[in-house]
């Protein structure tokens, strides 16, 4: 890529798009193509097929995604396999029919077997049985994956894909229906903590700027205390509760959405899908995505008493054993990322600590 190449950032509102956008910008690049949902609508084949017959875009950051936590991926089965995949596909294909460069295409770590050897290789893929919850998504960013991998062999595409481990960062997800455990975790401990204080006006700004459905704000506070019981968040006598889900035992590996867009960008630039075939000498082309993460993980109990102690929530955490834990342990081998010459550069205290500060100031 060059300052001046015409790049199109599918999903450039989300987590993953937003923070690739920033980056690209910081970096001298200025000939983005950014569409909205109502401008494009991704699911829609005719809409796309203009998009890029029209606009001819050289270099594409495939980051549109359906995503959410245990509870949406197991929830909503349905959405999440038919819009991961009819995204995808309608994407790659046109990208080839209109002569796109180059192409990465962003996957997931749960693509990876639930009983997955611990880090897991990019080797591992499709050894074993996934997560149950997860299935539907995980089966459509292989689809995608392997599409990257076909189109390559067959048309002599340069399309790579890219694993990243659980993200988190600006612009996340905080719908407490349908977001991942970190952003869930900031936001109940950043509730828990108001409802401690008895700052039943800041709860109601709180649903104000982020409504969650079944929430009324204009309830009385004693109605607006029975409403967080659904999310965990009990008040008793002088204190509160958050009871979160499972047992806090399963591993977790966290990565800021700025490091992924800074890998992202250095594989754009540096790595072509032929050099990735040539690195792993494979007699059979399988398996040619690159795991990006920061290659440490911790316990979800760990990672609740961090949250807990940058948020400031003074009361107690529980945990609901009959809730599902979903994989116990998701590490990411990141050894080829770095021997290509990239390592992750923000820590974990020190992303979570400033994406609660922004949270806070909106």
């Amino acid at each position: 890529m060059d300052k001046n190449s015409k790049i199109f950032i599918a999903g450039h509102r989300g987590l993953v798009g937003s923070a690739i956008r920033r980056e690209l910008e910081a970096s001298g690049y200025h000939n983005l193509l950014l569409r909205s949902r109502t401008e494009l609508d991704l699911l829609n084949q005719k809409e796309v097929e203009d998009f890029f017959e029209t606009e001819k875009p050289e270099y594409v950051f495939l980051a549109a995604a359906r995503v959410g936590g245990i509870l949406a991926n197991d929830t909503y089965r349905a959405e999440f396999i038919y819009q991961n995949t009819q995204i995808q596909n309608n994407i790659i294909h046109f990208s080839w029919k209109s002569g796109v460069r180059k192409l990465l295409f962003l996957g997931s770590s749960c693509i990876y077997p639930k009983a997955c050897p611990q880090p897991m290789k990019e080797e591992h893929l499709l050894t074993d049985v996934l997560e149950y919850t997860n299935e539907p998504y995980a089966i459509a960013k292989i689809s995608g994956m392997k599409m990257c991998e076909s189109y390559n062999l067959q048309y002599g595409t340069d399309f790579i894909s890219v694993m990243p481990t659980n993200l988190y960062g600006p612009n996340d997800n905080y719908n407490l229906l349908g977001s991942h455990v970190l952003p869930a975790l900031i936001r109940k401990m950043h509730l828990a903590g108001m409802l401690m204080n008895n700052d039943f006006e800041g709860i109601r700004n709180d649903f104000t700027v982020n409504p969650v459905e079944g929430v009324e704000v204009s309830g009385n506070d004693d109605e607006l205390t029975y409403a967080l019981e659904k999310f965990g968040i009990f008040k008793a006598d002088n204190t509160v509760e958050l009871k979160l889900w499972g047992s806090g035992t399963p591993r977790r590996e966290f990565l800021h959405s700025t490091d992924l867009a800074r890998a992202c960008i250095f594989l754009m630039e540096q790595v072509s899908f032929k050099d990735i075939v040539k690195e792993r000498g494979l007699n059979e082309v399988r398996n040619t995505h690159i795991n990006i993460g920061v290659g440490e993980d911790q316990s979800i109990a760990e990672l609740a008493a961090l949250v807990q102690k940058i948020t400031g929530f003074e009361g107690r955490i529980a945990w609901d054993e009959t809730k599902p834990d979903g994989t116990f342990r998701k590490l990411l081998d990141v050894s080829r990322l770095n021997n290509l010459g990239f390592k992750a550069s923000i820590s974990l205290e020190e992303g979570i600590d400033a994406v609660y500060q922004e949270y806070k100031s909106k």
